[in-house]
């Protein structure tokens, strides 16, 4: 699958730690091979259609779409923030 990125995922991609950037930069190596893989713990959000949820830690959540066979990174950063903004 190829990843894509919204410039609102780059913009807060940028704000983020070293540490935290990395551990983005791992997660976005999984998706691709396996959506389901425990470590990303992805679900579909409530309330959101077509927009899923995965963490790349216990702090960061993710947020993309499934659009046939790419997946486009939507958001990214604290779990509160980004859920209210997917």
């Amino acid at each position: 699958m190829e990843i894509l990125f919204t410039e609102q995922f780059e913009q807060a991609y940028e704000k983020l730690t070293n540490t935290e950037k990395r551990s983005v930069r791992k997660a976005l190596t999984l998706p691709g091979d396996n959506l389901k893989h425990p470590g990303l713990r992805v679900k579909k959000m409530e309330g959101n259609k077509n927009i899923w949820e995965a963490r790349p830690s216990m702090r960061l959540r993710m947020t993309f779409e499934i659009i046939g066979e790419t997946i486009l990174m939507r958001n990214v950063g604290e779990h509160d923030r980004v859920l209210k903004r997917p």
